[in-house]
């Protein structure tokens, strides 16, 4: 096992600067995912670590050594790709020994290894199959032994799960996250899903950009998104914004948004009265009222979504988009008039020129 740290790391394709000076350190044993839009460069930062990209600038170190211009072969990383990449004419057992074959390790240790990747990974019916015969996960599963069989120091996977079904992508993710609690090996991650992210990782660094928006435990980001970025892309469904006006009266404080609507406050910060706001709420931090409720914002319904556990509503409050997720049934139907009551402790507050949290 072993730490990682990026310290000022840049990469320009000519002309084009896509990561501006990425400082952050990983470590040992940890699972990290890198979380983002596609194009954030969360990937290129994976392949610079991989030895598969140059890096234009700053230092990458694996356990303290620094590795800019060592081969890829040569840091004791492995890497699980998005498409596979299996040998279609290699059998299961050769596609997972393939790595220690080409070291020319002792025969005997890459059956043992091949054969401990193949138990943890429930993969020794298929040994002899070839990669044509294996489902979608079947073959991710084969990709992960094949960097298993490797015992690195340090495994990396770019967007793993994205080829398969939904059903199959909440398996392979607890297959993973109990994989790494069994090996305790360092993992960096890529994703561009935050639920995939938020389920998995001991720390989330959001990027963004080709910058870091955040970096933090996974509730960490959710209770408390340092920006407006980071607050409408972890959480699903997203975070409610309402842009408004901070009032600030002898009665407390709320944000005046278009339409003469009134969103309530327990606090407002470091808002000044008259500071162009953004009003931050999550769909399950709203409840169902009457619209004369203390605190009550009238919406109308526009689509109901029922999934049986909860139920999606979609409203909208002067002019504003709103999300609800209620638990359990509502009788509410489109065209009907309803109050939404905010938990007001559970409000965010962001400043509306730089999105930065107020």
């Amino acid at each position: 096992m072993a730490s990682v740290s990026f310290n000022a790391v840049e990469k320009n394709f000519g002309a084009t600067k896509v990561i501006h000076g990425i400082s952050f350190d990983i470590a040992d044993g940890e699972f990290l995912v890198l979380v983002g839009p596609s194009g954030c460069g969360k990937s290129t930062l994976l392949r610079m670590l991989a030895g598969l990209e140059e890096i234009s600038g700053g230092v990458v170190a694996i356990d303290g050594k620094k590795v800019n211009d060592v081969d890829s072969k040569d840091r004791d990383i492995a890497m699980v790709f998005q498409s596979y990449a299996l040998y279609p004419h290699m059998s299961v057992r050769d596609n997972m020994g393939f790595s220690l074959k080409l070291r020319k390790a002792d025969p005997k240790l890459t059956t043992e290894r091949v054969a401990r990747a193949a138990k943890i990974l429930n993969l020794e019916p298929y040994l002899d199959r070839y990669p044509r015969e294996l489902s979608g996960g079947q073959r991710q599963r084969v990709a992960m032994g094949r960097a298993i069989v490797r015992d690195p120091k340090v495994f990396l996977f770019d967007e793993p799960l994205s080829n398969l079904d939904a059903k199959l992508r909440v398996a392979m993710r607890a297959e993973i996250k109990a994989l790494h609690q069994r090996l305790k090996t360092t993992t960096v991650y890529v994703t561009h899903d935050q639920i995939e992210a938020m389920t998995m990782a001991d720390r989330i660094v959001v990027m963004h950009d080709g910058v870091i928006e955040q970096i933090g435990t996974p509730l960490e980001l959710y209770d408390h998104p340092d920006n407006l970025f980071v607050a409408q892309f972890i959480g699903s469904p997203a975070m409610n914004v309402v842009s408004g006006t901070l009032r600030r009266n002898a009665g407390g404080a709320f944000v005046e948004a278009a339409g003469g609507i009134r969103w309530p406050l327990a606090a407002a910060g470091n808002g000044k009265d008259g500071e162009a706001v953004v009003y931050g709420i999550r769909p399950e931090h709203l409840s169902l009222a009457d619209t004369d409720g203390a605190h009550a914002v009238t919406a109308e319904v526009t689509v109901v979504e029922p999934t049986g556990a909860e139920t999606e509503l979609h409203l909208r409050a002067g002019e504003a988009e709103i999300v609800v997720v209620a638990s359990g049934r509502t009788n509410a139907k489109p065209g009907d008039r309803i109050g939404v009551i905010p938990d007001l402790s559970l409000v965010h507050l962001f400043d509306q020129a730089s999105g930065r949290r107020l």
